[in-house]
C-alpha cells in the first residue's frame, strides 16, 4: 500500500501553465502538490548566442502575459537572462501586394510584446516554486489513474505507489492530457492537415526588433526576432506547411534548407546563414466542450489548442491560470472548496468566450489565406492594404492581440 496524502489542489504538469498556477496559489494557506512525469529541474540556460544555443521553442508574450509573470515574481529572472522586445510586425501575402505593418507607436506602448525562450520561462517559474513552502513537487511521478470519490473529492494514483486525495485536480498536462481522457471530457477537434517546423536561424540583416510573417500557399511562415551577438542576427522560425512537405524539409542539408527558407521569406532579412536542428509537430485544433467538472479543471493546452500563426497559445493559457487562481483564492477566502462546481464554472464562463473568439479568428485567417481562387486572392490583398491604411482598425486589432482590450 502506497503512502496517502490529502491536498487542497493537485496540479498535473509542471510546464509553464502548471508551474505558474502553483506559484499563483502559494502563500495563501492552501496545500498544493505539483506532479510532473519528467524530472523537475530548472533547465540549463546557456549564455552563448548562436543557432545551436537558443531554445527552439519560443513564445511571443503579450504585455498582459509579461505583466502576469511579473506579478508571479518570474519576469525579473527572465529579463536578466535574455528576451527581446519586438516593436514592429510586418505581415504580407506571398500571392499579391497585400501587406500590413503594425508598430508600437501606433498604440503608444513601448513594445508589442516579448520573444522569450520557453525554457527561460519554465526556469524562472520553477525557481519561484522552489521557494514556496506550501508547494510540494512530486517528480518524476506518472499519474496512473484518477477518479471521483462519493464525497466529491478526487483520488489520484501515481506510478510509485503513492495515492493523493484532493479537493481539486488541475490538468495542466498538455494537448494530449491524460487527465482529460481519464475523466472523459468531451472535445471538438480536427486536424489542420499541417505540421509546424521550428528552428533557430542566423540571418544576414538586422531584424530591427520586427516580427515577420508571410502567408504562403502552403501555410504561414513566421520569423521571430531573437537577441543578437557581436553583429550577428538570429530568428526563431515557425513554418506551418502541409504534412506531405515536412519530411523533405527535415532531411534537407542545412545549406539547402537555408536556401528554401530564403525563397519562402523573400529574403526579407537577406541570406539565411545557418540553421539549428529542425523539429516538426502536427497541428490540430482542439477545444474541450467543458473545461470543468466537479473537482477537475482543465487549463491551457489541456483545454484548448490553437494554430500557432499568431503565437497566442501561451498567452491564452496564462490567462486561464490567472482567472482560475483568482476564483480559487476568492473561494478560499470564503471557505469554499476549490473543487466546488459553481466556483469552477465561473472560471469556465470567464475564459471560454475569449478562447473561442481567438481560436475562431486564427482558424478564419488560416482558411482565408489558403484560398487560391483569383477573385479571393484579389479581395484578400485589397483588404490587407485597406486595413493598413485604417489606423483606428489597426489599433483595435493590435490592442486585442496584445491583451489590452
Amino acid at each position: 500500500m502506497g503512502k496517502f496524502q490529502q491536498q487542497d489542489v493537485v496540479i498535473i504538469g509542471a510546464g509553464i501553465a502548471g508551474s505558474a498556477l502553483a506559484v499563483a496559489l502559494s502563500g495563501q494557506g492552501m496545500s498544493i502538490t505539483l506532479v510532473e512525469a519528467q524530472s523537475v529541474a530548472a533547465p540549463g540556460l546557456p549564455d552563448v548566442r548562436d543557432v545551436h544555443n537558443f531554445d527552439t521553442r519560443v513564445s511571443a508574450l503579450t504585455p498582459r502575459s509579461r505583466a502576469y509573470l511579473d506579478t508571479l515574481g518570474a519576469w525579473e529572472a527572465i529579463a536578466a537572462y535574455r528576451s527581446l522586445a519586438y516593436r514592429h510586425m510586418t505581415v504580407w501575402d506571398a500571392q499579391g501586394t497585400g501587406q500590413i505593418d503594425f508598430d508600437h507607436a501606433e498604440v503608444n506602448v513601448p513594445e508589442l510584446g516579448h520573444i522569450v525562450e520557453n525554457r527561460a520561462i519554465v526556469s524562472a517559474l520553477l525557481a519561484q516554486v522552489a521557494t514556496a513552502p506550501d508547494v510540494q513537487v512530486m517528480s518524476p511521478a506518472l499519474l496512473t489513474s484518477c477518479s471521483r470519490l462519493e464525497s466529491g473529492e478526487m483520488s489520484l494514483a501515481l506510478d510509485d505507489g503513492q495515492t493523493l486525495q484532493a479537493c481539486l485536480i488541475v490538468a495542466a498536462d498538455g494537448a494530449l492530457s491524460p487527465v482529460r481522457e481519464m475523466m472523459a471530457f468531451r472535445s471538438r477537434e480536427w486536424d489542420y492537415g499541417h505540421c509546424a517546423l521550428a528552428a533557430t536561424v542566423e540571418v544576414e540583416q538586422d531584424h530591427k526588433d520586427t516580427a515577420w510573417q508571410r502567408f504562403l500557399p502552403s501555410g504561414p511562415l513566421a520569423l521571430l526576432p531573437l537577441p543578437g551577438a557581436e553583429g550577428r542576427h538570429y530568428c526563431s522560425i515557425v513554418w506551418s506547411m502541409q504534412e506531405h512537405l515536412v519530411d523533405d524539409m527535415l532531411v534537407l542539408e542545412d545549406g539547402a534548407f537555408c536556401t528554401e527558407l530564403e525563397e519562402a521569406s523573400e529574403r526579407c532579412l537577406g541570406a539565411v546563414l545557418g540553421a539549428s536542428k529542425r523539429f516538426a509537430f502536427p497541428l490540430r485544433q482542439r477545444h474541450a466542450v467543458d473545461y470543468v467538472q466537479e473537482g477537475v479543471a482543465l487549463v491551457a493546452d489541456a483545454a484548448h489548442t490553437i494554430h500557432p500563426l499568431a503565437g497566442q497559445g501561451i498567452n491564452l493559457g496564462l490567462q486561464d491560470v490567472s482567472v482560475l487562481a483568482e476564483e480559487i483564492l476568492a473561494g478560499h477566502a470564503r471557505s469554499v472548496s476549490p473543487g466546488e462546481l459553481a466556483l469552477l464554472r465561473r472560471y469556465q464562463r470567464r475564459r471560454k468566450g475569449e478562447n473561442l473568439t481567438m481560436m475562431a479568428a486564427m482558424d478564419g485567417f488560416k482558411r482565408l489565406f489558403e484560398q487560391q481562387a483569383l477573385p479571393l486572392r484579389w479581395l484578400r490583398n485589397v483588404g490587407m492594404r485597406r486595413v493598413d491604411q485604417m489606423l483606428p482598425l489597426k489599433q483595435r486589432i493590435m490592442r486585442q492581440a496584445m491583451g489590452l482590450g
